[in-house]
Protein backbone atom coordinates (compact mmCIF):
# COMPACT_ATOMS: atom_id res chain seq x y z
CA UNK A 1 0.00 0.00 0.00
CA UNK A 2 1.09 3.60 -0.70
CA UNK A 3 0.53 6.32 1.13
CA UNK A 4 0.66 10.09 0.32
CA UNK A 5 1.95 12.49 3.51
CA UNK A 6 2.72 15.66 4.08
CA UNK A 7 5.36 16.33 6.82
CA UNK A 8 4.92 19.35 9.13
CA UNK A 9 8.65 19.74 10.73
CA UNK A 10 9.45 21.75 13.41
CA UNK A 11 6.03 21.29 15.39
CA UNK A 12 5.81 21.69 19.08
CA UNK A 13 3.59 18.48 19.42
CA UNK A 14 4.01 15.76 17.51
CA UNK A 15 1.12 13.64 15.94
CA UNK A 16 -0.62 11.97 12.80
CA UNK A 17 -3.79 13.08 11.44
CA UNK A 18 -5.99 11.20 8.74
CA UNK A 19 -7.01 12.38 6.01
CA UNK A 20 -9.30 10.65 2.84
CA UNK A 21 -8.03 9.17 0.04
CA UNK A 22 -4.51 7.74 1.63
CA UNK A 23 -3.44 10.60 3.08
CA UNK A 24 -1.69 11.70 6.36
CA UNK A 25 -0.74 14.51 7.78
CA UNK A 26 2.37 13.91 10.44
CA UNK A 27 3.73 16.77 12.30
CA UNK A 28 6.97 16.13 13.64
CA UNK A 29 9.45 18.34 16.61
CA UNK A 30 12.71 17.99 14.95
CA UNK A 31 13.66 20.06 12.00
CA UNK A 32 13.97 19.29 8.50
CA UNK A 33 17.91 19.42 8.91
CA UNK A 34 20.26 15.97 7.89
CA UNK A 35 16.84 14.05 7.59
CA UNK A 36 16.02 14.25 11.36
CA UNK A 37 12.52 15.30 10.20
CA UNK A 38 11.98 12.05 7.89
CA UNK A 39 13.59 9.77 10.08
CA UNK A 40 10.92 10.51 13.10
CA UNK A 41 8.08 10.46 10.35
CA UNK A 42 8.65 6.85 9.54
CA UNK A 43 9.41 5.83 13.27
CA UNK A 44 5.53 7.51 14.24
CA UNK A 45 4.16 5.50 10.91
CA UNK A 46 5.54 2.68 12.18
CA UNK A 47 4.25 2.78 15.36
CA UNK A 48 0.58 3.82 13.50
CA UNK A 49 0.60 1.12 11.39
CA UNK A 50 2.12 -1.64 13.49
CA UNK A 51 4.93 -2.66 11.46
CA UNK A 52 8.28 -2.45 11.71
CA UNK A 53 10.15 0.91 10.60
CA UNK A 54 11.90 -1.60 8.19
CA UNK A 55 8.73 -2.21 6.26
CA UNK A 56 8.03 1.63 5.34
CA UNK A 57 10.09 2.57 2.46
CA UNK A 58 10.19 6.32 1.49
CA UNK A 59 9.70 6.21 -2.35
CA UNK A 60 9.91 9.59 -3.48
CA UNK A 61 10.38 13.02 -1.17
CA UNK A 62 13.79 12.82 0.81
CA UNK A 63 14.35 16.61 0.23
CA UNK A 64 10.55 17.72 0.60
CA UNK A 65 7.74 17.65 2.74
CA UNK A 66 5.50 15.98 0.34
CA UNK A 67 6.18 12.20 0.10
CA UNK A 68 4.82 8.77 -0.94
CA UNK A 69 5.77 5.69 1.60
CA UNK A 70 5.02 2.43 0.65
CA UNK A 71 3.88 0.14 3.70
CA UNK A 72 4.26 -3.46 4.20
Amino acid sequence: MQISVRVAAGSSKEGIEVLPKNRFKVSVKPKAEGGAATTRTLELLAAYFKVPIKKLHLIRGHKTPSKIISVG
